[in-house]
């Protein structure tokens, strides 16, 4: 446990938390500035897939986008754009820098009580400022996202800031695939500025990532752990912790909510998962 960990002892308690500090004051509206992580072991790292894969994982990251992009379907072989191949990727369980964030705090809280197998531990669900983080961009990215009149980035204007030489040509061979990782080497750069967090929302590919409220994170360090990053930050992010013994009482109220796996992941694995965590007994 942190300073920064509040542990809630009730579902009216959890509610309080979850919504703390979505008033705008200057639109007089309940705007939250903040994203969600929900994970149902309060001590796992905010680690990416790409470092979860382990050995020398950041010299194996082109290595695994060049094979995604080369031997995938069309939808993976058309991303002329270093971002939307990696939101693909991300989207279909690569290992990458990407990590998944959420909108809304509904969804963080399904993912961090949905595991039925880790109900004896508690959870938690880290809440970030994604906008006082974007504060931290170089001034390059900041302005541009300031143009755009927007909190996050999307696929589209990262490819505009970091441009693909091979853009009209959407070929798969290995030197285009070599001009569309350049502009993640050129993302790379931008770590002379310092270390930040970048927030974008992912194409909406499927129904899963509407219905999730998602959008990704990515640095410019790929072997930084975020968690070491916001604890060098600790004005951008809180987390809320979960505790084992009210588990149950908030996955049934969750399931009345209609936030389950048949609603977040559409299809029959969907449907499958979320029977079988439904019916599955308390003991």
């Amino acid at each position: 446990m942190t300073t920064h960990d509040t542990i809630v002892r009730s579902w009216a308690e959890l509610q309080d938390e979850l919504f703390r500090d979505s008033w705008n004051e200057s639109i007089r509206r309940f705007r939250s500035p903040f994203v969600y992580r929900g994970l149902s072991d309060q001590t796992y790292r905010l680690h990416t897939s790409l470092i979860r894969l382990g050995g020398d994982f950041d010299k194996l990251e082109k290595h695994l986008l060049r094979s995604f992009r080369k031997y995938g379907q069309d939808m993976a072989q058309n991303c002329s754009s270093i971002w939307h191949l990696l939101s693909i990727a991300q989207h279909y369980g690569l290992p990458t820098r990407l990590m998944d964030w959420t909108y809304s705090p509904y969804v963080a809280l399904h993912f961090a009580t949905a595991n039925h197998v880790k109900y004896g531990l508690d959870g938690v669900i880290w809440v970030v400022n994604y906008q006082k983080a974007h504060n931290q961009l170089p001034e390059e990215l900041k302005s541009h996202l300031h143009a755009e009149g927007a909190q996050a980035f999307t696929v589209e204007l990262l490819s505009v800031l970091f441009r693909e030489r091979n853009a009209e040509t959407g070929s798969c061979d290995d030197s285009s695939f070599y001009d569309v990782i350049r502009s993640l080497e050129e993302f790379d750069r931008n770590i002379k500025y310092g270390e930040f967090l970048l927030f974008f929302e992912p194409p909406s590919m499927d129904e899963r990532i509407v219905n999730q409220y998602a959008l990704f994170s990515v640095m410019p360090n790929s072997q930084r752990a975020i968690d070491d990053w916001l604890q060098q930050h600790p004005e951008f992010y809180r987390r809320i912790i979960i505790p084992a013994d009210l588990k149950w009482e908030f996955r049934d109220k969750l399931d009345q909510c209609n936030i389950t796996e048949r609603v977040l992941f559409p299809g029959l694995d969907g449907l499958s998962n979320y029977l079988r965590r439904y019916y599955s007994p308390k003991e």
